[in-house]
């Protein structure tokens, strides 16, 4: 339906019917409803790309077409929220060819980890770490914990103050702000994070992707240097033949802005992955215990 609607749209802005304007608006009518049920059954089901004249056809008919009768929501999925969307997926695809096709991953030596981590230099992304580990906690309740639970996470989490879910666009996206914890002594310091997480499925698996994102202006956390995830990535697989278990492997690339040596934030970011995964494994170890 929804590419259907494309063609007839795409007869509409290249001019023979530009003087129609009831068709105009039927057709403007007939995507919002279908992006919005496209929103209502999950991301996944949206095209990988909006073409630019639809967007600029529903963008200039906005402002001056009617608002059609029927049973249309009066809260349409706007270009703003396609554009999250969009990220997620986008984000999820970079995920999805790491994982792939990548296979030169060089071993980070960690001490007393749970996790083993390994890294990569990859183009656009800089030095990308890769922690893997088997977890004796089924998928469904880590993908709870991971992005229905989110705004929770401090409470397990010390190295966070604040989760806090912006937004929600469809069931699969999120607008979030995190803000680190305040550490004395630490050489980093406090940082905060606008990002737009994502969650995907293939077959058993779970996908949960961040990356940064730019919306309206955010305030800046006073005390905060605002940094940004260039990729975040948590596939969650249950094991085969147990389902109770669930294999982890977490791609992580980020930004930490400001004037930090490379040797701390190379010693830091995997470190950093493993203290969570550590700190999810006790908290819902604990919440599962009688």
């Amino acid at each position: 339906m929804l590419q259907a609607t494309f063609k007839l749209c795409c007869g509409i802005a290249h001019d023979p019917l530009r003087n129609l304007p009831g068709l105009k608006t039927t057709a403007i009518a007939a995507i919002q409803k279908d992006m919005r049920g496209l929103l209502e059954r999950g991301s996944h089901h949206l095209p990988s790309k909006i073409p630019p004249y639809i967007q600029r056809l529903v963008g200039k008919e906005k402002a001056t077409c009617p608002e059609p009768a029927g049973d249309l929501s009066p809260s349409q999925p706007s270009t703003v929220d396609l554009s999250y969307i969009t990220q997620g997926e986008r984000a999820l695809q970079r995920a999805l060819s790491i994982l792939q096709h990548h296979t030169s991953w060089q071993a980070e030596v960690m001490k007393e980890a749970g996790a083993t981590v390994s890294s990569a230099a990859l183009p656009g992304l800089g030095k990308v770490f890769r922690a893997e580990v088997v977890l004796a906690v089924p998928v469904a309740q880590l993908h709870q914990e991971l992005f229905e639970r989110m705004e929770q996470m401090p409470r397990w989490n010390p190295a966070l103050s604040q989760v806090k879910v912006l937004q929600q666009v469809g069931r699969d996206t999120l607008l979030t702000h995190e803000v680190t914890a305040p550490s004395p002594g630490n050489l980093v310091g406090q940082r905060d994070f606008v990002s737009v997480r994502h969650r995907g499925r293939r077959d058993a698996a779970i996908y949960l992707v961040g990356t940064a994102t730019h919306p309206e202006p955010l305030p800046l956390q006073e005390g905060c240097i605002r940094a940004e995830s260039r990729l975040s990535c948590i596939v969650l697989q249950p094991l085969a033949g147990d389902p109770g278990r669930t294999h982890l492997t977490w791609l992580l690339s980020m930004d930490l802005k400001g004037w930090v040596p490379a040797s701390v934030v190379n010693r830091l970011l995997p470190q950093s992955q493993v203290d969570f995964i550590e700190r999810l494994h006790q908290h819902l170890s604990a919440t599962t215990c009688p």
